[in-house]
């Protein structure tokens, strides 16, 4: 089994919660899970913004759920998509 790298868009409670911890209090749940490539901001409209995160997961069942899941139980996070699966 190889890994693969899943990209993840984070959406926030709301405009006046701060990208910054979020991102912060996101890398703190996930960072025994998977490794984190990169994290970017994507302007949404209406000044919502959204972190987008690529991660690397080892390819086995539940993986990804798992880290979604740690996402989801972060305080000020709205909504988690996963964007895109790539094996590596």
């Amino acid at each position: 089994m190889g890994d693969v790298m899943v990209q993840l868009r984070v959406l926030p409670e709301s405009v006046e919660v701060d990208l910054g911890k979020l991102k912060n209090e996101i890398t703190n749940a996930i960072d025994k899970l998977c490794k984190i490539n990169e994290v970017k901001e994507e302007e949404i409209g209406f000044g919502l913004s959204a972190l987008m995160f690529s991660v690397i997961v080892p390819d086995e069942e539940g993986k990804i759920d798992s880290v979604e899941n740690a996402i989801s139980s972060v305080e000020g996070v709205s909504q988690v998509d996963t964007r895109d699966v790539t094996l590596i």
